[in-house]
């Protein structure tokens, strides 16, 4: 009897070896802490700038963590994951992609220590997933609500997400621009909606950042083809957006035509004259005296002959439009395209009081001010004395229009400066020890891992990370929960007072994408290539 029920014993005394399981796992979560720690020095108003440097020699000075993250060339998979979760932030809410890859390293670094310590990657990925969900309840509780009436928290929330730019000096302007821009564009229709498509940004070196301008009009950032003397400024325009060429017209097929005399060489040219000279009048004949021609791949879309006779009926000519902008086009000036010469009405028309060229910087920019019946669109002119600072001033002006977004489609703001994210430790945190077992152990680690952001952003600010973060625990457990981190005067102050504001879209997204991508890593045990 002994020798039977001994057995089963060695049956189950089987030893497993996970070795490589957590060999793999590890390397996937050093990988992506070393990402997370490579863009951690960028968060806040006083985080650091870098200077990305690609091979051709084209040089990116910016913070903006998804602009870093997207130039990083990364092999590991698991460090690719914090890259997409950047960009999925950016796609979600537009700001915060600098902490949500801060956020999900701090969480990776606590998971490590639980699974050290000897806890399951499935009990964890299963604590993170109810901490996101009882995390963003934290968050609702203290968001505050907005109108889109309320313009002065609007370019509050606008100014917050430019303090941490490389053009932060320049926040009183853009952010205010921005507010005016999104506003503008929203359908009262569809008052939830607010598509970033309807605001062209146009680009132009020369000047300073405090030259940019909204322009409630239409911009092109060429000058009017007048080599032909054509004019370059019309008062009551009558506008026409062309899709077919000006130009005679080509076999289908690649053919020469050999011509024996003189005779028929007049003969052509004399066709061609008649040809252009046709279209241009009926051109003028339905009042048209600015045209708009998109550019042609198949034929020039106008010649030295058309451009003459164009300047001769006194008709301004803007050559080379690109076809991905004549939607835009077309709604701003609330007429059709015009696909055919035969189907060149009155009706589709768009009309301005003034189009005219305008020199800006060293080049030529032509102007549509005064539109009639404009549609919901708006352009904003960005201006720099260099390209590096236009492009920073326009991912900067693209993450202020983001912000207005959130807010547009969830308006509630929530208080910036480590407020939200110290509220959450300390509510989780609480709310861990209500639970057992193995979850509540989870839940407590996770919930200290939020204090990242906090700690970082004092880190950055040159303050004491440990003294200031224990002073905000001791505010908040008083019930203060609109106090966070003040950079600019070095202490902690009711955040909300200083006007440091950010949509609630923007913390619940991060936390929510955060746990999602941290789950999935943990979630990992094995990679398999495969050839």
């Amino acid at each position: 009897m002994a020798a039977v029920a001994a057995a089963p014993s060695r049956k189950t005394e089987t030893y497993t070896d996970t070795k490589r399981r957590d060999d793999v796992r590890g390397a996937n979560i050093s990988s992506a802490r070393s990402v997370a720690d490579a863009v951690r020095t960028s968060l806040g108003p006083r985080g650091m700038d870098k200077m990305i440097s690609s091979g051709d020699g084209d040089v990116i000075i910016t913070n903006d963590g998804a602009t870093i993250l997207s130039r990083m060339s990364l092999l590991q998979p698991a460090a690719r994951m914090l890259a997409e979760l950047s960009r999925s932030q950016d796609a979600a809410a537009g700001d915060g992609t600098t902490t949500v890859v801060v956020l999900a390293g701090s969480l990776l670094r606590r998971a490590q220590s639980l699974l050290a310590a000897g806890a399951h990657p499935t009990a964890a990925a299963d604590s993170l997933h109810r901490l996101a969900a009882r995390a963003v309840e934290v968050l609702h509780g203290m968001a505050i609500p907005i109108e889109l009436s309320d313009r002065d928290s609007l370019v509050k929330s606008a100014s917050t997400a430019l303090n941490s730019k490389v053009v932060s000096q320049y926040s009183s302007l853009l952010a205010p621009l921005a507010v005016d821009a999104a506003l503008s564009v929203v359908d009262p229709a569809h008052p939830d909606l607010l598509d970033l498509r309807d605001i062209r940004i146009i680009k132009k070196l020369g000047g300073t950042v405090d030259d940019t301008e909204l322009v409630r009009g239409l911009i092109f950032d060429k000058k009017a083809s007048h080599a032909a003397g054509g004019p370059s400024r019309i008062e009551n325009a009558k506008i026409a957006v062309i899709q077919f060429q000006v130009s005679p017209p080509k076999t289908d097929i690649e053919q020469s035509v050999i011509v024996s005399d003189y005779a028929q060489m007049d003969r052509i040219l004399r066709e061609e004259r008649n040809y252009i000279l046709g279209m241009v009048k009926k051109i003028k004949a339905s009042g048209c005296n600015v045209l708009l021609i998109q550019k042609s791949i198949l034929r020039d879309a106008v010649t030295d002959l058309s451009l003459h006779y164009l300047a001769k009926a006194k008709i301004l000519v803007v050559k080379d439009v690109e076809r991905d902008e004549i939607e835009f086009i077309t709604k701003t000036l609330n007429c059709l395209p015009i696909a055919n010469i035969e189907h060149f009405r009155e009706d589709k028309l768009g009309y301005a009081d003034v189009v005219e060229e305008v020199s800006v910087g060293d080049g030529k920019i032509v102007k549509i001010i005064g539109i009639k019946d404009m549609g919901r669109t708006a352009t904003v002119l960005v201006r720099g004395s260099n390209q590096l600072v236009i492009d920073e001033a326009d991912r900067s002006l693209h993450d202020a229009l983001c912000v207005i977004r959130c807010l547009v489609n969830k308006r509630f703001l929530i208080a910036g400066g480590g407020a939200p994210e110290i509220e959450m430790s300390m509510q989780l945190a609480a709310w861990a020890k209500e639970l057992h077992g193995m979850e509540s152990y989870c839940i407590k680690e996770f919930a200290d891992a939020l204090e990242v952001i906090p700690y970082t952003l004092a880190e950055n600010a040159g303050l004491n990370p440990i003294a200031i973060v224990t002073e905000l625990r001791n505010r908040h457990a008083k019930g203060e929960k609109n106090t966070g981190i003040n950079v600019r005067k070095g202490q902690i102050t009711n955040i909300l007072e200083e006007n440091v504001v950010q949509p609630l879209l923007v913390s619940t997204s991060a936390i929510s994408l955060a746990c999602e991508c941290v789950r999935m890593i943990l979630k990992i045990d094995d990679i398999v290539t495969v050839r």
